[in-house]
C-alpha cells in the first residue's frame, strides 16, 4: 500500500497521473486529476469535481434508528465493515455534513449499497 503523503505529491506534480491514486475504498477512487496554469505559468493540480449520487438510486440495505451517543465512524463499521466508508452513509442521505445524520435520536437513517450495485428485486 502507498503511503498517503506519497501518493499525494504524485497527484499534485504538474504532468503527473492523469488519474489519483487513492484505493478502491475512497470516495475520490477513479477521479481524475486536471491542470490549470495560473498567471505566472506554473500548473496547479486539482482533482475534478465528484458528483455524489442521487440517494433514491442507491440500493436500500438498511435503516437505522439513532440514538443518543451513535458515531458515524461506528456506524460504518457496523454495517459495512469499514468506520471509513461513513461518506457512503452521508452520501445514502443526501448529506453534506457528516455530523448532521446522528444529531437528533430516533432519526432514521439510511445504509445503502454503493453506487452501481443494484439491489435484489422484491418479485
Amino acid at each position: 500500500m502507498m503511503d498517503p503523503n506519497e501518493a499525494l505529491k504524485r497527484i499534485l506534480q504538474p504532468g503527473g497521473i492523469n488519474q489519483t491514486v487513492f484505493p478502491p475504498s475512497s470516495r475520490y477512487y477513479g477521479i481524475e486529476t486536471a491542470t490549470l496554469e495560473k498567471d505566472d505559468g506554473t500548473p496547479a493540480v486539482y482533482l475534478r469535481r465528484r458528483f455524489c449520487p442521487q440517494p433514491d438510486q442507491l440500493a436500500l440495505l438498511n435503516e437505522h434508528e439513532v440514538v443518543q451517543g451513535d458515531r458515524l465512524d461506528n456506524l460504518a463499521a457496523t454495517y459495512i465493515g469499514d468506520p471509513e466508508q461513513f461518506w457512503r452513509i452521508c452520501d445514502a442521505n443526501g448529506v453534506m455534513r457528516p455530523d448532521e445524520l446522528t444529531e437528533t435520536a430516533g432519526r432514521r437513517i439510511r445504509i445503502t449499497l454503493p453506487q452501481g450495485i443494484p439491489g435484489m428485486s422484491n418479485v
